[in-house]
């Protein structure tokens, strides 16, 4: 068995090229270095390194060795780092979204305190995000397959736009993404899906976005900007870190989007084998949902 400090020694050597190099980056003496060097050549029973007068260089056989100690240290890691994320998994339930509209039914709920939500928006794939047990469910737009995931649909999100009432379009019951064309837009830059939803389907849009909520706030209580909202944004009072904005009581009307695309269904995403696990809070977040 390999010590791992020999693989890290290894290693850093072959990155710095230097006992003296290595001995800094490691907080150890050169001479532990050395005999590190030479126990790692012992342990192998192969030569690793050309000595020559004041030069130390890796032989072919060492660049390999220093190759898979890379290896072997980072698969160790990653390692350690999944038995970190299974235990906190299995201690607490830990829930993400890629989109925000189930944080708002989220913050709204009575949670048991095992429950932690980020409220980050994710963009890594999620089933790698749960085969890894970062998250024990995920809400997404999508559905995920195979055996080894279960997705239950918890609501549908609807998109309606908020326009001045003296605007045309505003006399309408609902409106299209096309009757939309050519206005410019505010919009908060953190809102999942409906980014790409809104970009791709309104023709020749300007959109204006916001990173932070508080300017956004201004903007729209000052300007007439037309601005999105769901209807799950309808239901629930807006906190600071939540992504989407309430309608507003100001000059604007809301008006529902008619397109199909203007509807999401959200799924929550969970492994199967924690289907007892995650079920009462997905029943909570359904029950919530608005029609």
């Amino acid at each position: 068995m390999l010590e791992n400090y020999l693989l890290e020694e290894l290693v850093t050597f072959a990155q710095t090229g230097t006992l003296a190099e290595t001995a800094a980056q490691l907080n150890v003496t050169q001479p532990t270095v050395t005999r590190g060097m030479q126990k790692l050549e012992s342990d192998l029973g192969v030569h690793l390194f050309d000595r020559q007068p004041n030069r130390l260089s890796l032989t072919p056989t060492g660049e390999l060795a220093a190759r898979e100690a890379t290896a072997l240290l980072q698969a160790q890691n990653q390692a350690v780092a999944r038995i970190h994320s299974f235990d906190q998994n299995q201690r607490t339930l830990q829930i993400g979204t890629t989109l925000p509209g189930p944080l708002y039914i989220l913050n709204d709920l009575p949670l048991p305190t095992n429950v932690t939500v980020n409220h980050q928006l994710l963009t890594t794939a999620i089933d790698e995000l749960l085969t890894q047990h970062d998250y024990t469910v995920i809400f997404s737009d999508h559905q995920l397959t195979g055996e080894a995931f279960n997705s239950q649909r918890v609501g549908y999100e609807r998109l309606a736009v908020n326009l001045n009432k003296f605007m045309f379009q505003a006399n309408q019951t609902t409106i299209t993404f096309a009757e939309l064309r050519d206005l410019s837009f505010i919009v908060l830059t953190n809102i999942g899906p409906w980014r790409e939803v809104i970009q791709r389907d309104i023709p020749h849009a300007k959109f204006l976005y916001q990173e932070q909520r508080e300017a956004f706030d201004e903007i729209t209580k000052y300007a007439d900007f037309p601005y999105f909202s769901t209807n799950i944004s309808d239901i629930i009072p807006l906190e600071a870190n939540q992504e989407l904005p309430a309608t507003a009581n100001d000059s604007r009307v809301r008006i529902p989007i008619s397109d199909d695309q203007a509807q999401l269904a959200i799924y929550a995403n969970f492994l199967r084998s924690e289907k007892q696990r995650v079920q009462p809070l997905i029943d909570q977040v359904t029950a919530k949902w608005p029609d």
